[in-house]
């Protein structure tokens, strides 16, 4: 993951409503191991956060410039420095005009993953731990906090330039708490929502679930290819990378690798071929199984509250909506 061009600026900004004031980096970081240990951390705590938004830049304009900087600096009409110098200021004005937030290292990284160029934004904090020095006495060790990053985007540099139809090569965060806090953030990077990860992530799940009932199959297949489903976009999520229908589709099925595909295409779920998955709503996706005195029953998680209702206090299941094939077996044996 080598890093092209990197610089960190801070802007000093309390929350006594005094004005901010912006203290510029004139030179990028130097290329050191250190650094490249500083790009991973943060990858790792960004790639784990679940609550990420996905879109594309908004047209450029006077209120949204970071896409045309950033545009030029690609382009070499202006160099790394100036294209994060005029990214900073305009971040430390729109903070100013928020009222909302307080300031911190204004992080820019332009690297490289595989043949991938990716552009990775951040405003870190300052965070103070202990360790040892030379002579084993106790001293502050004051570390940038990675563990607490509010406010980050990445964008994907390479498929932003060679895929002008993509709505998803921004990824940002989304705060769980003060959304007027994040939305300032998500206009200095002036980028709209264009890809609903967690609806498209719940779509796939009910596909899968069609698929299986579907095909009809046994339970402990159906209990594997739903662990193969979950291990693989939880994989994706956790690289940061994007859940392929194809892909899924083979891994599910090696003797017959098309087979979820055209399920897919056949039923027309909409899904994109290409979408971020959702790890909250991947999180909550489980098979519930049992077996007892002749009697089988498996679920997924999803279906409760909707086709399966339980009650506890009773330890009763109602179900709504029976398969089919089962409707149809159990009118015969009701007729006979």
């Amino acid at each position: 993951m080598p890093v092209i061009s990197s610089v960190i600026h801070t802007i000093d900004k309390k929350p006594d409503g005094s004005p901010a004031i912006l203290h510029l980096r004139h030179t990028e970081l130097p290329q050191t191991d250190v650094l490249e240990n500083l790009l991973s951390d943060f990858n790792d705590a960004y790639n784990g956060k679940q609550s990420k938004g996905w879109g594309l830049f908004h047209a450029e304009s006077g209120a949204y410039p970071f896409s045309g900087w950033l545009k030029a600096y690609f382009e070499g009409k202006n160099d790394f420095m100036q294209f994060s110098r005029d990214a900073v200021e305009h971040l430390t004005k729109l903070m100013e005009e928020s009222n909302l937030s307080v300031g911190g290292h204004a992080m820019f990284v332009h690297y490289r993953q595989g043949l991938t160029d990716y552009l990775a934004i951040a405003l870190l904090h300052q965070s103070t731990g202990v360790s040892l020095d030379q002579e084993m006495n106790v001293v502050a060790a004051p570390h940038l906090d990675f563990g607490h990053v509010h406010l980050a985007a990445r964008v994907n540099i390479s498929e932003w330039q060679s895929n002008p139809a993509s709505r998803q090569y921004v990824s940002f965060l989304k705060a769980k708490q003060g959304r007027r806090v994040s939305e300032y953030f998500r206009d200095f990077i002036g980028c709209q929502e264009g890809v609903d990860s967690a609806g498209e992530t719940r779509t796939l799940l009910k596909a899968f679930s069609d698929f299986v009932e579907t095909e009809d199959l046994p339970e402990e297949s159906a209990r594997e290819k739903t662990q193969t489903l979950v291990q693989y976009a939880s994989s994706q999520a956790k690289m940061g990378q994007a859940v392929g229908l194809s892909e899924l589709s083979e891994l599910l099925d090696e003797d017959r690798p098309r087979a979820f595909i055209e399920h897919l295409r056949t039923q027309d779920y909409g899904l994109s071929e290409e979408f971020p998955a959702d790890k909250k709503v991947l999180n909550k996706f489980r098979r519930f199984t049992g077996r007892a005195e002749g009697l089988s029953i498996s679920f997924e998680q999803h279906l409760l509250g909707n086709k399966l209702e339980f009650d506890e206090q009773n330890g009763t299941l109602l179900i709504r909506s029976l398969p089919t094939q089962l409707l149809e077996q159990l009118k015969r044996a009701t007729e006979a």
